[in-house]
């Protein structure tokens, strides 16, 4: 049995997002600083092996007009030091619009701590993975 990380990886901080042993259910994590990079790595690594992760899939912030632009080609630069696991990239375009109206609709208060926006966001990649999984 195993589970599946996703993560969010922005320019400061990288959310982080955990399904159940049955791959049916995403659970915010955490949220760590993205530098220095190789800390953010090792946290990451960390993180997958305590929770029996196989699987990381990543964000990818993929243009409106569908073009690989210089954020997504960022993540996928981040998700190549992610060694020993299968990283699978998923389309995370309006994720955080989407983030940020899910933690409205909760009352949330991010505005002060928008790491929430982030581990959110992890939280709706890895949504997107499953439900693609069950069909």
């Amino acid at each position: 049995m195993y589970k599946i990380m996703a993560l969010d990886v922005g320019t400061k901080r990288i959310g982080i997002a955990l399904s159940d042993f049955l791959l049916m259910i995403a659970n915010g994590h955490s949220y760590i600083p993205r530098e220095p990079e190789n800390e953010a790595v090792e946290k990451i690594l960390k993180i997958a092996k305590e929770n029996h992760v196989e699987k990381i899939v990543v964000g990818l912030p993929i243009n409106m007009d569908g073009t690989i632009g210089p954020q997504a080609k960022d993540c996928k630069d981040f998700a190549s030091k992610l060694a020993g696991y299968d990283i699978i990239f998923e389309d995370e375009r309006l994720t955080s619009n989407t983030a940020e109206e899910n933690l409205r609709n909760r009352k949330i208060d991010f505005k002060k701590d928008k790491g929430l926006v982030d581990i959110e966001s992890a939280c709706i990649i890895l949504e997107q993975y499953l439900s693609r999984k069950k069909d």
